[in-house]
């Protein structure tokens, strides 16, 4: 029987966090199917702070406590994370598994973290005592290692709202929504005036933590169109150099043929 304490606002999750035996529990989606009862769990799905889907000027702010279902029906909710979210689990997976959890189970099969690596996106971490802003690609550490200090919380993620129109996103798997990933890609290529603004690629469920490459990915950000078209080959190749996946079920060589596939039809709905 899972044992635990329901922590009713923030400030209660954060000072019962101060207790580093607590491990933290929203849906439990992933936590469910490992539960042990000889640890006690800090219940977050009620703190009403982790439950606001918000906007600011620069980002669309989703509180780590918001399911999956909440996300797809907000308005906020940029396409590409909806789509993502709906390729998550059954419905009732959905229902009550949480973006935060989603990240802090640090899998890097995890379908909403693709979004937000792709994105750029920031989390907003705090304890009792302080809180911080970290981007997301320097809180995965490696597999299963977190950016994230004993005492600390995943509180709040937050996503830029601009320039996320044009996105491009796959998920390889057995099945559609059921299947876990074999490998999972999202791009996205912001132009304006004939000019690439931002140019985005992550992969996932191919290495120890999702991949981005944003010093390749930068190759084509400033190009025209034509310009970019002329680096298309140099730029596959420097990704497909950068791509080791690790092993696995599915084949190291399956995994790097389809993460180069997934990025060529990435260009080429994007003009390149």
């Amino acid at each position: 029987m899972v044992k635990g304490i329901i922590a009713k606002s923030l400030r209660d999750a954060l000072e019962l966090r101060k207790d580093s035996t607590f491990v933290p529990y929203i849906g439990g989606t992933d936590l469910m199917v490992e539960a042990d009862e000889n640890k006690s769990y800090l219940f977050l799905h009620q703190v009403p702070e982790m439950k606001n889907i918000a906007e600011d000027e620069e980002f669309i702010r989703f509180g780590a406590a918001c399911t999956f279902t909440e996300i797809i029906k907000n308005p906020l909710s940029p396409m590409i994370l909806k789509q993502a979210c709906r390729q998550i689990g059954a419905p009732a997976v959905r229902n009550m598994g949480s973006i935060g959890g989603n990240i802090g189970n640090g899998s890097a099969k995890a379908d909403s973290a693709l979004i937000c690596m792709v994105t750029d996106s920031k989390l907003r971490l705090a304890s009792a005592d302080s809180e911080r802003i970290v981007p997301i690609k320097d809180f995965y550490l490696g597999r299963k290692k977190l950016n994230l200090n004993p005492d600390e919380l995943i509180i709040e993620i937050l996503m830029p709202k601009h320039g996320l129109e044009n996105y491009y996103h796959e998920k390889v798997g057995a099945r559609k929504a059921l299947a876990i990933s074999r490998v999972s890609f999202a791009g996205i290529m912001d132009i304006k005036n004939g000019v690439i603004q931002n140019n985005a690629t992550a992969f996932g469920a191919v290495s120890d933590v999702i991949i981005r490459l944003d010093t390749i990915d930068n190759m084509l950000i400033g190009k025209t169109i034509e310009e970019a078209k002329k680096l298309r080959g140099d730029y596959i190749q420097a990704i497909g150099d950068a791509i080791v996946p690790t092993r696995g079920r599915v084949g190291i060589e399956y995994r790097k043929d389809v993460c180069i596939n997934l990025l060529k039809s990435f260009l080429e709905v994007s003009g390149i």
